[in-house]
């Protein structure tokens, strides 16, 4: 569980560093008077980009990630809920072990 925690701030980190710099400085330029690119002057066209950027696909990955956290979450849950003293010991000493290291 703490494993995929740290899993979860890593993606986190490394979304934030493929983010672009200034996404306002990106939308704001204009397409200049001689490329020769078709797709550069038609907005429609700019708007559904063919390849999707690297952010997304770290995006996606937090978002298995966090699936994954609270599916486990709720399985423990279960488990302590079962009123098993040894179980709820063991979900205690599993996350005090999992956090410390």
């Amino acid at each position: 569980y703490e494993a995929v925690k740290m899993g979860k701030a890593v993606l986190l980190r490394r979304a934030l560093l493929a983010l672009p710099r200034s996404l306002s400085h990106e939308a704001l330029t204009e397409p200049q008077q001689g490329d020769s690119d078709p797709a550069q002057g038609s907005p429609s066209l700019m708007a559904f980009p063919l390849s999707l950027p690297r952010w997304f696909w770290f995006h996606v990955g937090q978002t298995l990630f966090h699936v994954l956290q609270v599916v486990l979450g709720y399985m423990v849950m279960l488990a302590v809920m079962s009123y098993n003293a040894w179980i709820f010991l063991g979900a205690i000493a599993g996350s005090t072990l999992g956090y410390f290291m």
